[in-house]
């Protein structure tokens, strides 16, 4: 099972406790040489309510219990993940 799929099973909104969401993964450069090429190498899911549109960020690292290796960013370099 995706984590994706596990936060939806489990969603339930903070602010008006509607069980509906949407989610979609965000990439994002950071600063310095990154920023500069154009470099997406931050990966975030952003989980929206569908009843009243509150936004959770997660890191999909900390939720796999790890954090992506320089090979994986090497290879999102090359390949554009």
């Amino acid at each position: 099972m995706s984590i994706e799929e596990m936060i939806e099973r489990r969603f339930v909104c903070t602010k008006c406790r509607g069980t509906d969401c949407n989610i979609k993964e965000v990439s994002m450069s950071g600063a310095g040489l990154s920023k500069m090429f154009d470099i997406q190498h931050n990966h975030y899911l952003f989980v929206a309510c569908s009843s009243c549109g509150y936004v959770e960020v997660f890191d999909p690292d900390v939720l796999k219990g790890k954090k992506q290796g320089q090979v994986g960013t090497i290879l999102d370099i090359l390949f554009g993940r």
